[in-house]
């Protein structure tokens, strides 16, 4: 029985439009050997919606995203639009999108393929097999707490204000997200906070403690602060599961987990919202890189992470986690072959082009599925 998803794709700027275009070449071999039909619809974002348009999002954009099954984006911004108000950066338009699709759990896995395991600055025997998922919640805490602000004080000093905090609800949300990912996983959470110095920290401890222990019991809980979790992930980040955090611990612990693995050209990410009545929940699937105008149009760009990002999509969207795990497994195959593009490249490997990488994991699924 065919199976249709509809897909809103937004290409951007940079490479976005060259990594997007293999998992074109993914949707198209998946609708002829696995029965699944999908309708994708592009559209502009970022800058290439700035020089289109005016602005970085436009409203039939946003409703067609809106819309969607599901988002998959590729990159935004780039030096071409720096001198662009801040109100109407190609950035702005990814925000637009977070915003209005009430996207709140932030998904960032940090996987280190067993042949590259070597390409992170971390010994190979702290990194090899490592599988961590960080959650970090997306739309509260310092970054958008009021009040914030500059002022300037009576004695002519300058101050700079902004306001952490955090509600039930939107600590609750984000730790169900991790706690139902855990339970596809190996069943253990780690909490991140700095409870011991901030009330906002100490309500994110109580809060997701009394949610485990109200609807999750199947689940390990443990509770670590912040600056000692940045510790552990190059100590010993092998003794992760899922970590869940705030918008900003989990600004910093996912940048740091995500070099543990050696490239971003290698990360995916999800951007999730609630569950609806329906059972689905809004989703955006873009690659952890951006857009690197620098080596745009010379098909140099890594594309793995973008398929790991629709890989993402088809497991947490489309609960399709044999087909997701098909293509993983074939990336998987033609790393341990010895293929790189750029970013990942070793002596002894053979480089190619982002499409000859395309070719060659299309090559693997071909021989995965028969």
């Amino acid at each position: 029985m065919t199976r249709h998803f509809k897909i809103s794709v937004l290409p951007g700027d940079g490479i976005g439009p060259e990594v997007v275009r293999q998992v074109h070449r993914i949707t198209d071999w998946l609708a002829g050997s696995r029965g699944l039909e999908f309708e994708i619809k592009e559209g502009l974002v970022g800058g290439a919606s700035i020089d289109r348009h005016g602005v970085p999002l436009t409203d039939e954009t946003l409703a067609d995203a809106m819309a969607a099954d599901a988002v998959l984006l590729g990159a935004v911004g780039g030096p071409k639009w720096d001198a662009v108000d801040f109100a109407v950066r190609p950035e702005a338009g990814l925000l637009r999108l977070r915003k209005e699709m009430g996207l709140f759990a932030n998904l960032r896995p940090a996987l280190v393929f067993p042949s590259l395991a070597d390409a992170s600055p971390l010994k190979r025997d702290i990194v090899e097999g490592l599988d961590i998922m960080i959650v970090r919640e997306l739309t509260g805490g310092v970054y958008f707490g009021e009040p914030r602000g500059i002022e300037t004080l009576p004695d002519g000093q300058r101050r700079g204000v902004n306001t952490q905090v955090y509600t039930t609800s939107e600590i609750r949300r984000v730790a169900a997200v991790a706690f139902d990912l855990a339970r596809r996983r190996q069943k253990r959470v780690c909490s991140v906070d700095k409870a011991n110095v901030m009330e906002s920290g100490r309500l994110w401890r109580e809060e997701v403690t009394a949610l485990r222990n109200e609807s999750f019991e199947d689940i390990e809980l443990s509770h670590m602060y912040a600056d000692n979790c940045a510790m552990q992930l190059i100590r010993n980040p092998k003794q992760f599961d899922v970590i869940v955090t705030d918008n900003l611990f989990g600004d910093m612990l996912s940048d740091e987990a995500a070099m543990l693995t050696g490239s971003l050209g290698m990360l995916p990410s999800a951007s999730l919202g609630a569950v609806d009545e329906k059972g689905k929940r809004k989703a955006l699937y873009e690659p952890v890189h951006g857009s690197a105008p620098d080596i745009a149009g010379k098909e140099l760009a890594n594309p793995i992470a973008t398929l790991l990002s629709f890989a993402m999509m088809l497991r947490y969207s489309f609960d399709e986690g044999e087909t997701a795990g098909l293509i993983e497994a074939a990336i998987q195959k033609v790393l341990a072959g010895g293929i790189r593009t750029t970013d990942i490249m070793a002596k002894g490997m053979a480089r190619v082009s982002t499409g000859v990488m395309g070719d060659s994991i299309l090559r693997e699924l071909g021989k995965l599925s028969r």
